[in-house]
């Protein structure tokens, strides 16, 4: 009966409902078919990177960072800028560095409009200043033959005029020309429907939250549930049905269509996460949620941005090092926004193993083939229904995350995946060749471990350090701790 009423529930919603089964299974998507590509048009992979953490940060440090995004993939930074007096230099060392690394990274500015004034015409001088300085620089990110930005925000700037439309025109667009105009695509929190608005100021729009099914809360859960909700007693016995929003491409269909309603050819940009979490006390910024990221959040945002890469020009990594937002995939360097109580310790670098394998399927319309057999897995340190002596309370939407260690597996071949998290809790999957998408419950005491065997052989034995999913964790922390074998 449960059953019955769950599926008709489900299907009301639109929503799928995964039956549980006792065998393990592995998800083998298509993987080496070729996908239609869009010849006129040449697909770029960011990554968002926040210049107010980088203070101590020298030209070897940006040229190691910078090396490291064009390894995995990544063809450029967008460099998010505020209002410290130190950024410019960064900023300039950020050029330098690109330009010392002989590999052709590009960068561009995306202005922090939730940081940068914006109230008066003087304060667009700022904006344009950056524009002018880099234009012609070696590494300026060039899109249709002009100089690309971006923005954080920025929808009620009106730089002195009457409205944001007639301020970032006027201001910003308007007086830039020659080698310094813009190609504009601002991430402008704003209803799709407004779009129009903005004809003759943008040139596109990046889709922001569409990294993250944002849509997703406790109250969301609980909302679809119902009265069954009170049967079970448990909001997160949703998750299952959730599952099925990680990853949608919904959001990005209302901005391609909206933009589509613009007339000329305007450029989408999409947004791609690995995870969310932020702790910031009332006293401090205030922010204290997370986003679903369960799910192989990035593996499935990835895949689903490859199938509709037609309409997508150019993806941005969310990000390169937002230590306070917990959804970095370079490496714990610089000067953290005081997140060190979530993040030290939690490596996020094995994600950008996969940022290697899925932006070059999206840049060339392929997936490679699997050269070198790899495991990728994470989890976070404890119980989600876990309590802590932590003054900040526990984030917004802690119940509709899992207790779970999630894995993806780069296989050369078909072999034998074994996950545990403790001596007496493991599971054993078959594995193609190509990308295996795997998960384990955790529970109290439990670790990370994953082995790859073919032909006898153990190919991969990977287990974490330092790791154990605490029931009495001295904070809350919803972080990953991310593993790869190498």
């Amino acid at each position: 009966m449960l059953f019955n009423v769950l599926l008709v529930l489900f299907t009301l919603f639109g929503l799928t409902f995964a039956v549980p089964i006792d065998l393990p299974r592995s998800i083998h998507d298509m993987r080496t078919h070729h996908l239609s590509k869009r010849t006129n048009s040449t697909k770029f992979v960011v990554a968002h990177f926040m210049v107010g953490n980088s203070y101590p940060y020298t030209v070897d440090n940006w040229l190691s960072d910078i090396q490291l995004a064009y390894q995995s993939g990544i063809d450029g930074f967008a460099l998010n800028v505020g209002t410290d007096s130190w950024q410019p230099q960064q900023v300039a060392n950020a050029y330098e560095a690109a330009q010392q690394s002989g590999t052709g990274f590009k960068l561009f500015m995306s202005f922090d409009m939730s940081s940068l004034p914006c109230s008066t015409a003087a304060d667009a001088a700022t904006l344009r200043n950056y524009i002018t300085t880099y234009a012609t620089h070696p590494n300026q990110f060039l899109y249709n033959g002009r100089v690309f930005a971006s923005t954080f925000s920025g929808e009620s700037c009106t730089f002195g005029q009457g409205s944001a439309v007639s301020g970032w025109s006027s201001q910003f667009i308007q007086q830039l020309s020659g080698s310094n105009a813009v190609y504009f695509v601002p991430s402008f929190f704003v209803d799709t429907s407004t779009f129009n608005t903005y004809n003759g100021v943008i040139d596109g729009m990046f889709n922001w939250n569409s990294a993250w099914p944002v849509q997703v809360t406790t109250s969301y859960a609980s909302s679809i549930l119902g009265a069954i909700g009170n049967i079970l007693q448990n909001p997160s016995s949703a998750l299952n049905s959730l599952s099925s929003l990680v990853g949608s491409t919904t959001p990005d269909q209302q901005y391609i269509n909206a933009l589509n309603a613009m007339g000329d050819t305007k450029t989408y940009m999409a947004a791609v996460s690995p995870w969310f979490f932020t702790h910031y006390s009332p006293q401090t910024y205030n922010k204290n949620w997370i986003y679903l990221s369960d799910d192989h959040l990035y593996a499935k945002r990835w895949e689903s941005l490859v199938q509709i890469r037609d309409q997508v020009d150019i993806v941005e990594c969310l990000t390169w090092n937002d230590y306070g937002e917990s959804h970095y995939l370079g490496p714990i360097e610089g000067d953290q926004p005081n997140s060190q109580a979530w993040v030290d310790g939690f490596d996020h670098t094995g994600w950008l193993n996969l940022t290697l394998y899925y932006a070059t399927a999206f840049k060339t319309g392929s997936y490679p083939p699997v050269t070198k057999d790899q495991i990728v897995m994470w989890s976070r340190p404890h119980p989600a229904l876990a309590t802590a002596p932590d003054p900040v309370g526990q984030p917004q939407n802690f119940q509709i995350t899992e207790d779970k260690v999630w894995a993806v597996v780069l296989a050369t071949s078909s072999g034998t995946v074994t996950l545990s998290t403790s001596s007496s809790q493991s599971q054993t999957f078959s594995v193609s060749a190509g990308v295996s998408k795997l998960t384990i419950p955790i529970t109290s005491g439990g670790y990370m471990a994953a082995t790859l065997s073919r032909n006898g052989q153990t190919v991969i034995n990977l287990k974490s350090t330092n790791f154990t999913f605490n029931p009495n964790p001295p904070s809350y922390n919803f972080n990953a701790l991310v593993i790869s074998s190498d």
